[in-house]
């Protein structure tokens, strides 16, 4: 288990640092997205290259931060059943839905797609619009996007397997500071409260 949970580490140092460098895709895009705007305002012009750039870099921040968002498990959850149950039993849940529907997911669509990225890197394929952008950059986003979902799927696994057999802390448990969400909820109980009295 010790090898495995060493895995698990790097596993997650990868996401952690691909998540990390895709925080400033966000600021990209929202500069060529703002530079575009102006343009289109002021000189009456576009440039469709500058707008499939910023599809790209969409398909950038989501598809490379799957698994860093998963790291950090800030993925999306439905804890309505899950919530009443024991530690041991969501990790067990987790375990079922890695296993049976993630794992099995992405998979299948890192091996139909990379089809698709090959067609696309041998032809040379371009975007159908005037001075649009090669297609295969943001084609390859797939595969590897979902093969970094994999790789967390498995570092999560093995957490969670830890955690069921006493080897490891609960990964489901938020580690740190608060999140923006709970942050706000916070100001918001405490305003309500202030105003309340």
């Amino acid at each position: 288990m010790s090898f495995l949970l060493n895995l698990s580490k790097l596993i997650d140092w990868i996401n952690e640092r691909v998540g990390r460098s895709v925080m400033w895709l966000v600021l990209i895009a929202v500069v060529i997205s703002a530079g575009n705007a102006l343009v289109r305002k002021l000189f009456n012009t576009s440039s469709n290259a500058l707008l499939e750039i910023q599809w790209y870099l969409f398909a950038a921040i989501f598809l490379l931060a799957a698994g860093y968002t998963f790291l950090r498990n800030e993925h999306v959850r439905i804890d309505v059943i899950t919530g009443r149950l024991s530690p041991k039993g969501q990790n067990v849940v987790d375990i079922i839905g890695i296993l049976f529907f993630m794992l099995p997911m992405a998979a299948m669509i890192v091996w139909m797609s990379w089809p698709i990225v090959m067609l696309s890197l041998h032809s040379g394929e371009m975007s159908a619009n005037p001075g649009g952008l090669i297609r295969w950059p943001v084609k390859i986003l797939l595969p590897l996007g979902f093969a970094l979902l994999i790789l967390q799927a498995v570092s999560e696994l093995i957490k969670r397997v830890a955690f069921i057999t006493g080897q490891g802390p609960n990964p489901l448990e938020k580690q740190g500071a608060p999140s923006a969400e709970e942050e706000l909820a916070a100001a918001i109980k405490q305003q309500s409260a202030g105003g309340a009295q």
